[in-house]
């Protein structure tokens, strides 16, 4: 549960001016992330084409929730990945 809150409380602090909207392709590429985790080079290649579908808006949100979900295992490759775009 603890996770789950800091998600939660990052997402809004980052929305709490505008209303928090996902679209489809936000919501596929975080299943699509979940099916691939098994592999690194497949999760990375993966979370780099993610990043290109979804709104901008939208990324820091995949960023918090990779992190929450996968940081175990990719911290290093996820916050590379994520800072080749900022």
């Amino acid at each position: 549960m603890g996770k789950l809150r800091a998600i939660t409380e990052l997402i809004l602090l980052y929305n709490f001016t505008k209303p928090l909207t996902v679209n489809f392709m936000f919501d596929l590429s975080k299943k699509i992330l979940e099916k691939v985790s098994f592999d690194k080079a497949l999760f990375c290649k993966e979370l780099k084409k993610a990043i290109n579908w979804i709104k901008p808006d939208e990324k820091i949100l995949l960023k918090v929730w990779c992190l929450a979900a996968f940081g175990n295992e990719y911290q290093s490759e996820i916050i590379e990945i994520f800072g080749k775009i900022s």
